[in-house]
């Protein structure tokens, strides 16, 4: 199966263009989604997370995202902690959902791509969602109320834009209008379906 890996900072679109994708017919595997199936009411991580951090974690049935993320995001012990939980789940599921893919190629999502050798050494090729810095600080602030401070926190923790656009064997340029991000998405199609083509 030819396993394209997208990827992206916070707020480039990653959703969007999976979407798309998706739309064409290609198998979408996105870790971020794994991850929150894992952690939401009877997810399978519930019981692991619990045991390692305490009731205090869980809030009707789920994982409390916004107080793990305030735990873990200035506590690296406990970030590494929640890691070794999810991480391991997380790759199992997917490589269970590739295998099984129905479509002519799979677009694995994976935030962290570039930062997880593991996750570079399943790709064939790694497609970059990008946007000016600016636009990401925009999209995350009006999607979640967070500030630009705190936005740009976020970013620090993701390698630098330079860096992922260099790993990058395919651009999408996703800072115009949603048409614009369409007939990107559907040119690689095109090549993608070739790649896949045994």
């Amino acid at each position: 199966m030819f396993v394209v890996g997208l990827t992206g900072g916070i707020g480039s679109g990653k959703s969007a263009a999976a979407d798309e994708f998706a739309r064409l017919g290609a198998t979408v595997v996105d870790t971020d989604v794994i991850a929150h199936e894992l952690t939401a009411k009877g997810g399978a991580a519930l019981p692991h997370i619990e045991k390692r951090f305490g009731k205090a974690f869980i809030a009707a049935g789920a994982m409390d995202r916004k107080r793990m993320r305030d735990h873990v995001f200035n506590n690296p012990a406990a970030k590494r902690a929640l890691e070794g939980v999810l991480h391991p789940m997380i790759r199992a599921e997917s490589a269970r959902r590739i295998a099984a893919a129905a479509g002519p190629y799979v677009i694995h999502v994976v935030p962290l791509l570039v930062e997880s050798p593991d996750y570079r050494k399943r790709v064939d090729r790694v497609l970059v969602v990008d946007v000016p810095e600016g636009t990401q600080v925009e999209r995350v602030s009006s999607r979640s109320g967070l500030s630009e401070d705190e936005v740009r926190a976020i970013m620090r923790t993701q390698v630098p834009r330079a860096e992922r656009l260099a790993a990058a064997d395919d651009v999408i340029d996703n800072a115009g209008p949603r048409e614009a991000l369409r007939t990107q998405v559907a040119a690689l199609h095109q090549k993608y379906l070739q790649f896949g083509r045994p």
